[in-house]
């Protein structure tokens, strides 16, 4: 992922996004979660979106700030646009750096394992903004360990070491493992074995 945002040199292969090979120029139309969130503690919910904002180049004040509040308004946390960083919990941290990477209204949206830590409810809020996002047109890339989120994927690329050992559904994924009863995990243990032969 961060080598299609442009923060990483791949070593070899071939990547185009937009059809051009990745850079920081293409940030105005990334919007990119990390795991790790790179929030600023002191700085309050508005001073963070809109830091990134202006990262992303949007130049424009008052669209800038309307931006920003409709980004803190779509993940939840309107009422606690100006509390610090500092005072949040997790989950909520957690949907600061979602609205970071919504503010500028992104056509691809690449999330780094975006439910980690959060309550099952929450997960479930997360998704159902992510579906819409996708029925709208934005493109969403999810790297995840958790099968749960997985499931909630159109198409599903399983790795192991780097490498792609299976692509499909998560239907047909499961499918493939000969079993009715078959789980996400098992569809990836029957693979990660096959590929192993």
């Amino acid at each position: 992922m961060r080598i299609m945002v442009g923060l990483l040199r791949s070593e070899g292969g071939t990547l185009t996004v937009y059809g051009e090979s990745p850079s920081a120029g293409h940030a105005a139309r990334i919007g990119y979660m990390p795991q790790l969130s790179a929030l600023y503690q002191e700085l309050s919910v508005r001073e963070n979106v809109d830091f990134f904002a202006r990262m992303y180049g949007m130049s424009d004040r008052r669209l800038r700030n309307r931006s920003v509040e409709e980004a803190v308004d779509q993940v939840g946390l309107l009422e606690r646009i100006a509390d610090p960083v500092l005072n949040l919990s997790g989950g909520m941290r957690q949907r600061v750096s979602l609205a970071i990477a919504l503010v500028h209204r992104p056509a691809l949206l690449l999330l780094d394992e975006p439910t980690v830590g959060l309550d099952p409810d929450l997960r479930a809020v997360f998704w159902v903004r992510f579906r819409r996002m996708a029925e709208s047109g934005t493109t969403i890339m999810i790297s995840s360990h958790t099968m749960d989120d997985a499931a909630h994927c159109d198409r599903l690329a399983f790795l192991r070491d780097g490498k792609v050992i299976a692509l499909d559904t998560p239907m047909a994924l499961r499918a493939a493992t000969g079993r009715s009863d078959a789980s996400l995990e098992d569809a990836f243990l029957y693979f990660l074995g096959r590929s192993a032969d």
